[in-house]
């Protein structure tokens, strides 16, 4: 049996991979009335003097909340909020086990911007943060911007924010190897949806010298952007106004970044890229490049989204841990701030005796990640004043 049959039996005979467990217990009269009616009037009534009591009295203080409209699940893309729920329950249950957070998925039945923003604008009392997920670009910056306007607790869409922190931390260890200051380097990004553009800018933020956005038409520019969100990188990037295919662009470039399609890489294009090129073809199965096929072409660094080569660069390295220390303070927001410190965190938990050509980020399973994580953002949320305890 395949990993697919397998995880489609383990699935019907899960019936869901989360479920609603009590924390008082309700063995007589006097615990119900303790935990339901009569006594529950009293953490009611002390919430409606002070809603922010309801961090202290409710679950809302450890609660994110997982929200989707279905239209880009995985490598699926759009296949609806009923059909996203497997993987949603998956993000939740990813939060439990590597940062003791507590999440539940919200898939929401509508494409509508504003009818999404609305829908979690009104739920949002019960939680404490939340976090966006397989939302279609470009309407997804739209319904991240608007939500960080209107709420006051933390919201991070994690296919654009999660990958950022990720391959910015490894990319500040791969500059160690191959011996380049980060203000030195050109990287290219091939895929200008969500993640390429949140990766670009937080890559600027981090120090990158320069940057190249390519999408399916070649290098991006003002004349052919797609829409606002690439309009506002080239305003910030492409500082040697390099134009035509993925090619051009990445002749001479120190860095590649793919979040786009398989096979759009070959070796002799890696081959033409600066010496000791930094290759991540993060595209799911199957990447830009084989590492095999990067390695041919002279990479010195290689990471893909696999878990199966080495230097997997998977968001679970990130959001447990970037929520974790947003709650622990009562945060307001995630800014770029607190992204880099977390991006700092991760590259800062591979020491100098572990470093090498294939260790650049921790693996996944490394329990000392979402604390070091967590520690880091909240830290950082103190500084920017944006921590409410």
């Amino acid at each position: 049996m395949d990993i697919k049959e397998e995880a489609l039996r383990k699935h019907y005979e899960w019936r869901g991979k989360i479920e609603i467990t009590p924390t008082p217990k309700l063995e007589n009269r006097n615990d119900l009335s303790l935990a339901y009616t009569p006594g529950v009037a009293q953490p009611c009534l002390e919430i409606k003097n002070n809603p922010d009591k309801s961090f202290e009295l409710t679950r809302r203080w450890n609660m994110v909340a997982v929200v989707t409209d279905g239209t880009a699940v995985l490598g699926l893309g759009d296949i609806g909020p009923e059909a996203a729920m497997p993987v949603m329950e998956g993000k939740c249950v990813l939060f439990k086990r590597f940062a003791g957070v507590d999440a539940f998925p919200i898939c929401i039945g509508s494409k509508d911007v504003d009818e999404i923003v609305r829908t979690v604008e009104l739920i949002s009392p019960s939680f404490g943060g939340i976090n966006l997920e397989d939302i279609s670009a470009p309407r997804c910056f739209e319904v991240e911007r608007l939500l960080k306007e209107r709420l006051q607790i933390p919201v991070f869409h994690d296919d654009q924010h999660g990958t950022a922190i990720i391959a910015c931390a490894a990319l500040t260890n791969a500059l160690k190897i191959v011996g380049k200051d980060i203000k030195n380097i050109r990287v290219v990004i091939n895929g200008a949806g969500a993640a390429g553009i949140a990766i670009g800018r937080l890559m600027l933020k981090l120090g990158v010298g320069d940057l190249v956005m390519c999408d399916k038409y070649g290098v991006v520019t003002k004349d052919n952007a797609l829409n606002d969100a690439q309009l506002q990188m080239t305003e910030i990037s492409n500082k040697s106004g390099i134009t035509g295919t993925l090619s051009d662009a990445l002749k001479g470039a120190d860095a590649f970044v793919g979040v786009s399609r398989p096979g759009l890489v070959t070796s002799e294009m890696v081959r033409s890229m600066a010496k000791d090129p930094i290759i991540f073809a993060l595209a799911n199965p199957v990447p830009e490049i084989m590492p095999d096929e990067a390695k041919a072409g002279g990479a010195k660094v290689i990471g893909t989204g696999r878990s199966d080569f080495p230097n997997q660069i998977n968001n679970v390295l990130a959001f447990p841990g970037v929520f974790k220390g947003a709650l622990a303070v009562r945060a307001r927001d995630i800014t770029d701030g607190m992204k880099i410190a977390a991006a700092k965190a991760l590259a800062a938990l591979v020491d100098e005796k572990s470093l090498s050509e294939g260790i650049v980020i921790p693996e996944p399973f490394d329990s000392r990640i979402a604390q070091a994580v967590a520690d880091a953002v909240a830290d950082e949320a103190k500084k920017e004043g944006l921590a409410r305890i």
